[in-house]
């Protein structure tokens, strides 16, 4: 009965395709170490743009480039306040004068 047996390859399983004449894109290996000590290396298509920073595989903190390569800091401007956006349309004696006048309004109406 075993002499029998039907033998084959489950679906998927092993491909019968080999790597002769297959010319593979240029690559690039790229190490990280994390703030936790963990060193791992990424590879990357030379075409890549390279990132700076990657999640560390092992803890999952921010890894930075082994080679030193920093991020480059953009120039960010403040954010505008509601004062500052004030001071673009009125000038501060006008905004004294016009404190002066709803102060007036507000003691000259009653409070119940």
């Amino acid at each position: 009965m075993a002499d029998r047996a039907l033998r084959g390859m489950g679906l998927g399983a092993k491909s019968f395709e080999d790597e002769e004449g297959v010319e593979f894109a240029a690559r690039r290996v790229l190490g990280f170490d994390c703030e936790r000590g963990h060193h791992f290396e990424i590879t990357f298509s030379v075409e890549a743009d390279l990132p700076t920073e990657w999640e560390c595989p092992r803890c999952g903190s921010v890894a930075v480039r082994s080679d030193g390569t920093k991020t480059e800091e953009k120039d960010v401007k403040p954010p505008r306040t509601h004062w500052d956006m004030l001071l673009e349309r009125r000038s501060i004696s006008e905004l004294e004068e016009l404190l002066a006048e709803r102060l007036e309004e507000v003691r000259r109406t009653p409070h119940y």
